[in-house]
């Protein structure tokens, strides 16, 4: 009788672990399938063009052996012409013609699309289609989740509600690879979910 008692302890403890085990299940937020379906079958394919591969190729030739502190003064250099409203490097970034193409892709997406930008190998922007907040983007999470770590997910950041839109928006980062399946840069695209 205490054999059997113990025996299905053993068993119910055994049931209880599998049914309800200790680490709590984190549901994914609702906005993550929707969006990760929206880059898959929408910029995806924006991305995926000889354009954009031609683009970054180029300035990943360009900028091949460049050291992290020519990175940093770059984004440092960009970012300060932002703050004076001295928007030399920034003009150069706009006036190319991936840039160009990737603010036609902003403009007709009928809101979905808030900025969009492509960086090289290094994280540091190709392309663009609008301002960017800083041209280095090799130390945060966009490039650190995705190229730096050799992830081919598409990594969805924290929602958040723009303080003036009021949308809630997001951004999605993912891997560009060439045509020989080689990663070369990151494409990262702000979406409005609001919008999906």
């Amino acid at each position: 009788m205490a054999r059997w008692g113990h025996s299905g302890t053993v068993v119910t403890v055994w049931l209880v672990a599998c049914l309800f085990p200790l680490t709590p299940v984190r549901a994914e937020p609702a906005y993550i399938p929707l969006v990760r379906d929206y880059v898959e079958k929408r910029i995806r394919p924006i991305v995926e063009t000889p354009l954009v591969l031609k683009a970054i190729a180029e300035q990943n030739a360009e900028f091949g052996d460049v050291s992290e502190m020519d990175m940093r003064v770059l984004d440092e250099t960009y970012r300060s012409e932002i703050n004076q409203h001295h928007l030399q490097m920034v003009k150069l970034l706009l006036d190319k013609s991936l840039s160009h193409y990737l603010k036609a892709k902003q403009d007709a997406s009928q809101g979905a699309i808030i900025e969009f930008f492509i960086t090289d190998s290094h994280g540091l922007n190709v392309g663009q289609s609008s301002i960017t907040a800083d041209y280095w983007q090799g130390d945060e999470e966009k490039y650190l989740r995705t190229f730096a770590n050799g992830s081919r997910e598409i990594f969805i950041d924290r929602a958040e509600r723009n303080e003036s839109s009021h949308n809630l928006e997001t951004q999605a980062s993912f891997v560009v690879m060439d045509k020989e399946n080689r990663p070369i840069g990151v494409a990262i695209v702000t979406i409005a979910i609001d919008a999906l």
